[in-house]
């Protein structure tokens, strides 16, 4: 799952925020540099990695894509699943998107002491209201692009976009079905339920 997903599930709080997206920025064993309550989201959101990557609905959502996008197939996976989220929120969440993305904005803002990386892109998060973006398909293409840019072989993305539209109601279909069971897997994560 993407940013908005691992953010959704990881708790409200201030400390469960930042640590839902450090568990994209920090790397390696967790010995007490950040806050329990940090550490623990961390480590929900690798668990919540997990669970994804093994999950057979997953699995047959992968399977859609071309042999050609198969590599960096579960990152595309992601960001449009993070996609579905952001369109179908109030189905998912009991606040507004809008009010949910600005609490995490508030608390990204006045932390002081992101992780390098997560430091150099939340300013640019804030003011493009990445994650409310997402509700917009068009976006994940802009989304894609930067990924694009961070990858050793970056051509293995082209093409995704098209290749989205393409898939956009069976991978849609494949998100309303796993959606739930990562809910419940993320409310008690110590229980496998694959």
């Amino acid at each position: 799952m993407n940013y908005l997903a691992h953010l959704h599930l990881g708790g409200q709080r201030p400390g469960q925020l930042l640590g839902s997206l450090y568990g994209d920025f920090v790397k390696g064993r967790l010995q007490g540099q950040f806050a329990p309550e940090v550490e623990a989201a961390i480590q929900l959101h690798r668990r919540i990695d997990v669970f994804t990557d093994h999950h057979p609905l997953v699995d047959i959502a992968l399977g859609r894509f071309t042999e050609t996008r198969r590599r960096y197939a579960g990152i595309v996976l992601d960001v449009f699943f993070d996609h579905c989220l952001a369109r179908d929120w109030r189905l998912y969440a009991d606040q507004p998107l809008e009010v949910f993305t600005a609490d995490v904005y508030r608390v990204l803002t006045h932390e002081r002491q992101l992780p390098e990386r997560l430091a150099k892109i939340a300013p640019h998060m804030v003011a493009n209201d990445w994650l409310g973006s997402y509700q917009e398909f068009e976006v994940l293409e802009q989304v894609l692009r930067g990924i694009s840019r961070r990858l050793s072989r970056p051509e293995e993305l082209a093409g995704a976009m098209q290749e989205l539209r393409r898939l956009y109601e069976p991978l849609s279909e494949d998100f309303r079905l796993f959606y739930p069971h990562l809910q419940s897997f993320a409310k008690n994560p110590q229980t496998p339920e694959l």
